[in-house]
């Protein structure tokens, strides 16, 4: 449904978008994720037919983004960074307008719009001017704007940026319940935990160039490496580390607990464990260490630095 091949795109002497190679599968959600100024919202752009590339190309739902920009947009819904409401409209008045520029029939839209609106919390804003939204509820209502024409696949940029814990899970319900429909997103987000609960895949951007692509579980391994285990022990540690160097390498340690990465617990762990009961230690807990995507972002972009980039 999203298709990338070498997608540049220069703005005079400057590369904004390094020849980047996307592939987004019907019913995925894909989250791309960098440092501001990395070239996510030129990519969008390009991918919505907003801006030409200048090399590579771009299909989304099957469509040209240079020579069918018409039917990209018809089946593309898109929540930018700025939403440019007409503030002196009302909610319906607003959505009514782009139900006309969507082709969708009266009837039609003001279902839909009444649908959406409920599913967002917006049903007593129906006839409250744009500019009395708070940004919350403008945010809201241009996602509710990017759905109302039913598109395969939306572009979604910060889509819950400026929203209060109810509303940012409302919108995430509401992509969680799409996709299930077989709908397609790239989301661009900061909010890398939201990032991680909602997306198959994650690529990352830096300086215009893809560094990292991949599930999450894969881009752990990639780049975070084996599991890490941690050990917590009824008292001091008390150099119990180097009762363990023969089957673990410490990475970390406290006062009463260390860490140790494993390639295989099954086998590892239990070794460990007769050890200690050997040497009279009193187990409080040993579990693994939850990686987050914060963790492989961090060391995705640090490894990109060392490199040189």
């Amino acid at each position: 449904m999203i298709e990338c091949i070498d997608l540049t795109k220069y703005f005079g002497d400057f590369l904004a978008v390094d020849h980047i190679n996307l592939m987004v599968d019907k019913g995925e959600v894909l989250a791309l994720l960098g440092p501001n100024g990395a070239g996510k919202t030129t990519t969008v752009r390009m991918m919505t037919s907003i801006l030409q590339p200048s090399s590579g190309t771009a299909r989304l739902a099957g469509y040209d983004v240079v020579t069918e920009p018409e039917k990209v947009r018809a089946h593309v819904g898109v929540l930018t960074e700025q939403h440019g409401l007409y503030e002196r409209m009302k909610g319906m008045e607003y959505l009514e307008f782009f139900g006309r520029v969507y082709h969708l029939s009266a009837e039609e839209c003001r279902k839909r719009a009444l649908d959406l609106m409920e599913r967002f919390g917006l049903t007593d804003a129906l006839d409250k001017r744009l500019g009395e939204y708070s940004k919350g509820m403008k945010q809201k209502l241009a996602l509710v704007r990017a759905m109302l024409h039913n598109p395969p696949v939306l572009l979604l940029d910060e889509p819950t940026s400026a929203m209060d814990p109810l509303s940012a899970k409302q919108v995430r319900d509401a992509i969680i319940e799409l996709q299930k429909g077989q709908r397609t997103f790239l989301i661009t987000t900061h909010n890398l935990t939201e990032a991680q609960l909602l997306a198959d895949r994650i690529a990352i951007i830096r300086h215009g160039r893809i560094i990292a692509n991949g599930t999450f579980n894969e881009l752990v391994q990639q780049f975070v490496g084996q599991p890490m285990m941690e050990l917590r022990i009824n008292g001091q540690l008390n150099g119990l580390g180097r009762e363990l160097s023969d089957i673990v390498t410490v990475q970390s340690a406290g006062i009463n607990w260390l860490r140790y990465q494993v390639e295989d617990a099954q086998v590892t762990n239990p070794l460990v464990l007769r050890r200690l009961l050997t040497l009279g230690v009193e187990v409080v807990t040993l579990s693994p260490v939850t990686q987050t995507l914060e963790d492989v972002y961090l060391q995705v972009v640090k490894e990109d630095e060392t490199n040189g980039n």
